[in-house]
């Protein structure tokens, strides 16, 4: 068998390699959802990814005999090295065919990269932020891939352990069925919220959004999310981005924001239709007709499942009912739209207040996911 040549991606064709390749591999896979290919290319440039600022990134690419067999991306993310008090270099955007040497000489690439820059440690799938795709798939390999989180084949966590990589962290996806009406512990807690700690809905327009409210959504996840695995804060251009980005894309009825009488934003919960089906229609690529399913995924013929990007609380206001009133607030939007069934993004296992929230909604726990490690 021919050898296994790893090489960094320094020109057009082999970023096109490194691109294409996840659609070539998943060809024939009915639960994989690929990226937008202009998404993967805008993670590499420094005018689309705020996050390059404070973090080092090199795309690998491997072939045998001329065949692009794999890829990867290594991440030395300073400021999360800084915040957690440690040198790892983080992989991300890993896939391969299902032989070790290719995946070993491509987790080999990573390590050599990151011990150049002073690494001690390799840790992955993690990208430069909390809000990038974390955490390989090790269970419910059958069910469909989403929007935000990883697909992978399941020879992939085999190959981590043969490798010698084990367990840093895990994180379950929680799926609910929605009810007709609000669970009466929701609506309970949710009244006590209101009147006895003076607790408010807000519904936020596009205009606030853009000029005001968007970087309080993020700020409220800064604070929120600081003591998570990995977790690294925002920065203010980061904050931007994510709201021209991401935000524009969600029907403002589905998302709530909570706010305390001094009308500090103190929660925030962000749904969106589940675009799964829209993006394998798409196969990566917007262009000539890919931007057509996903406006009719977001706009015209949504589906009857929904994603639950993130909630966030400020950690004063945890366990005083603003969960209940995220939920007191969406269900009926939900069944209003028609939405039947949905899915969170990856929570940690051992977040316990976060995942207890969901027994009203009778969840089921679904693609445990895992960060692998090891030392250089």
């Amino acid at each position: 068998m021919k050898e296994v040549v790893v090489k960094k991606v320094s020109n057009a064709r082999e970023m096109k390699d490194f691109v294409r390749f996840p659609s070539v591999l998943y060809a024939k896979s009915e639960q994989y959802v690929p990226d937008l290919e202009m998404d993967i290319r805008n993670s590499f440039n420094p005018r689309k990814n705020a996050g390059l600022e404070f973090s080092d990134i090199q795309p690998f690419i491997a072939y045998r005999d001329g065949e692009v067999v794999g890829r990867i991306a290594g991440i030395v993310n300073r400021h999360a090295n800084e915040r957690w008090q440690v040198r790892v270099v983080r992989f991300s955007m890993i896939d391969f065919i299902d032989d070790l040497s290719v995946s070993g000489a491509l987790l080999d690439a990573v390590a050599q990269w990151g011990a150049s820059r002073g690494m001690t440690h390799i840790q992955g799938p993690m990208g430069i932020t909390d809000f990038d795709k974390e955490g390989m798939l090790i269970e419910d390999f059958d069910l469909k891939g989403s929007m935000a989180a990883i697909y992978n084949y399941e020879y992939y966590p085999r190959h981590m352990e043969a490798l010698g990589y084990t367990k840093e962290a895990d994180w379950l996806q929680v799926r609910v069925n929605i009810p007709a009406e609000v669970p009466a512990r929701y609506a309970r807690v949710a009244q006590y919220a209101r009147e006895q700690i003076g607790l408010r809905v807000r519904k936020l327009t596009d205009k606030e959004i853009q000029q005001e409210y968007g970087r309080r959504i993020f700020t409220l996840l800064n604070e929120s999310y600081q003591s998570l695995f990995g977790f690294t804060r925002l920065t203010e251009r980061q904050m931007d981005d994510f709201v021209r980005q991401y935000l524009s894309l969600v029907d403002k009825r589905l998302m709530t924001a909570i706010e305390n009488q001094e009308g500090e934003m103190v929660g925030i919960a962000i749904t969106l239709y589940s675009l799964a089906d829209a993006l394998r229609k798409t196969g990566g690529r917007l262009w000539p007709t890919g931007w057509y399913h996903l406006l009719s995924g977001l706009k015209w013929r949504h589906s009857d499942n929904a994603e639950m990007l993130l909630i966030a609380v400020r950690p004063d206001y945890q366990g005083l009912g603003v969960n209940a009133m995220f939920f007191d607030d969406l269900i009926p939007i939900y069944n209003q739209c028609g939405i039947k069934w949905a899915e969170t993004g990856p929570q940690l296992e051992d977040n316990v207040r976060e995942l207890s929230q969901w027994k009203p909604l009778h969840p089921t726990i679904v693609k445990r996911r895992r960060c692998f490690g090891k030392k250089i």
